[in-house]
């Protein structure tokens, strides 16, 4: 893609690309474009010749997110406990295998979820987006329900949020509330966009509430819903237009394999 989008002579043109990835015919998509609803790497681009190289060039309709590659696919997996978040286990516990061997493509985990805790996770073979929502550094927003130990407090709520000192630094939750007592247990959700290693668990364990039961039931725009337990199911065209979009607003230029390292 050129700067000038209407002086690109090469690649495919702008309503073949996306009527091929689904988003509407072509005629429908001709309107947006004279509407002016459709961005090419940024810019509003308006006239029906525009021409743009689907490998490449990042497209979005109505300021939201668009896959040119068919080839990716999205998977949205309730992980049951008892499951490591691995595609193969060194000590031969159950992995992550029995839910993709259902799928052609080679799909892999964005982040990780420990054995214990169950919850949202998401599957697909789309390398850049994964290192890019898992990288420590941007800071997606998780929600958590977890089941505790105690009677927890107001006070306890409002020290989770205002924050304190772990081993490994600084911690506070960007949001928690207490949802529910019950004899000697509390439900507590906890918002928080840290990747650190079991990191709900330590916090709570640290405003001495130890953790019974975890479950992640967001991550970023994509909520669990009523998935069941060891069920999965591929993204719809808005949530995976929702996860794009916020995986495309920050792009960390170190965010390497290698730096992936996010467990609750």
């Amino acid at each position: 893609m050129t700067d000038d989008a209407s002086t690109y002579d090469e690649g495919v043109r702008l309503q073949k690309a996306l009527a091929n990835a689904g988003v509407a015919s072509r005629r429908v998509i001709e309107q947006y474009i004279v509407e002016g609803r459709i961005r090419v790497n940024g810019r509003t681009v308006t006239e029906l010749g525009t021409r743009i190289d689907p490998e490449n060039d990042l497209i979005d309709v109505d300021g939201t997110a668009v896959q040119l590659d068919v080839s990716k696919r999205y998977v949205m997996l309730n992980k049951p406990t008892g499951v490591v978040s691995s595609m193969k286990d060194e000590k031969g516990r159950p992995d992550l295998r029995r839910f993709t061997k259902e799928y052609e493509e080679r799909l892999y985990n964005v982040g990780r979820l420990d054995a214990e805790t169950s919850g949202l996770l998401i599957l697909t073979n789309d390398g850049e987006l994964a290192h890019v929502l898992a990288h420590p550094s941007f800071g997606v927003t998780k929600v958590y329900i977890a089941k505790v130990q105690g009677i927890v407090t107001p006070q306890t709520i409002a020290k989770l949020t205002k924050g304190f000192d772990l081993e490994d630094g600084f911690i506070s939750a960007d949001k928690a509330r207490l949802l529910d007592t019950s004899r000697n247990t509390s439900l507590v959700e906890l918002t928080l966009h840290s990747g650190r290693n079991r990191i709900v668990r330590r916090m709570m364990a640290e405003v001495g509430h130890p953790v019974v039961d975890l479950v992640r039931r967001q991550f970023g725009p994509l909520h669990l819903g009523t998935l069941p337990a060891g069920q999965s199911r591929e993204l719809t065209k808005i949530e995976l237009g929702a996860l794009l979009t916020l995986s495309r607003e920050e792009n960390p230029a170190d965010a390497t394999p290698g730096d992936v390292q996010e467990k609750q």
